[in-house]
């Protein structure tokens, strides 16, 4: 019996075994319920494919539409199938996925597999889904070399973080962790109204003003009081820097925020039973 991977990875190729049906696919997730031609205006025109190009055209007019315009792939020389490859191999793994294991799978260059993962990872970070609500739970986490100051946080970069309990996660990497950062990151991802849990940290001292504020008390080892705690938020990072640095020998901060983008996206889909064909319709779509 074949192992669920080992199905999914029979089933990708049977589905997008060439260049043509990754075209394919493209055009019916952009154009499929196209209203009318762009150009002449006829109403359900149909759409060829020229030859020769990633391109169909109106049986009509002409007119040429690319599937692969204003998206992700859109001028690249790489093959689609080559791109649908390392969306697959992004979408499956439990871990973030290096640079050069894209290189290793997908036979390119290092700089053609770095380049299509951020690629990759930005559509990913353009895929939310509305405001978080409910019970939330904020809290910030530091991530970098080592220390070079008494200050335990120097040489480290912040990472603001809420989770909905049972729910979704959104994490933006900051210059620096204030109250200045922090509550225009909240009122961005948080509903107003929300309950939230946070632990004693000043940066959340105007929190109240906006939401059903929660403390608990870390520095006098109250962890948990009722239902007030910051577990959640706690077992994401404890997630998330393992990922890293099991993965990456580094992970520097101009391009910590395209990785935040795909550890995020992956947590929260965690209970959707195959995710290549999510992330192939949020590729699909121009940005």
């Amino acid at each position: 019996m074949p192992t669920v991977k080992e199905y999914s990875l029979a089933r990708f190729n049977a589905e997008f075994p060439d260049d043509d049906a990754c075209l394919e696919f493209l055009f019916k997730q952009r154009f499929a319920n196209i209203p009318h031609c762009p150009r002449c205006g006829v109403v359900a025109a149909e759409f060829y494919r020229v030859q020769g190009r990633t391109c169909y055209a109106c049986v009509h007019c002409r007119h040429q539409l690319y599937p692969t315009a204003g998206t992700v792939m859109h001028g690249s020389r790489t093959s689609l199938k080559t791109w649908f490859t390392a969306i697959y191999l992004l979408s499956v793994s439990k871990n973030d996925v290096s640079a050069l294991e894209l290189k290793r799978h997908l036979a390119v260059t290092y700089k053609c597999a770095w380049s299509m993962g951020h690629r990759i990872r930005i559509a990913m970070g353009l895929d939310n889904d509305g405001l978080l609500s409910g019970i939330v739970e904020a809290d910030e986490a530091y991530i970098g070399g080592r220390r070079r100051s008494s200050n335990r946080y120097s040489n480290k970069t912040p990472l603001l973080g809420v989770v909905e309990r049972g729910g979704r996660v959104r994490i933006e990497v900051t210059d620096h962790a204030s109250a200045t950062t922090a509550i225009p990151f909240l009122k961005a991802n948080v509903a107003k109204g929300s309950v939230l849990h946070t632990d004693e940290s000043g940066i959340y001292n105007r929190a109240y003003q906006t939401y059903n504020h929660h403390k608990v008390r870390h520095s006098s080892y109250e962890f948990v009081r009722g239902d007030d705690y910051t577990n959640t938020i706690e077992g994401v990072w404890g997630l998330l820097k393992p990922s890293w640095n099991g993965t990456h020998r580094s992970v520097s901060k101009k391009y910590m925020q395209f990785y935040a983008n795909e550890f995020v996206w992956r947590y929260n889909r965690r209970k959707e039973p195959q995710l290549y064909p999510l992330l192939l319709e949020v590729v699909a779509q121009p940005l």
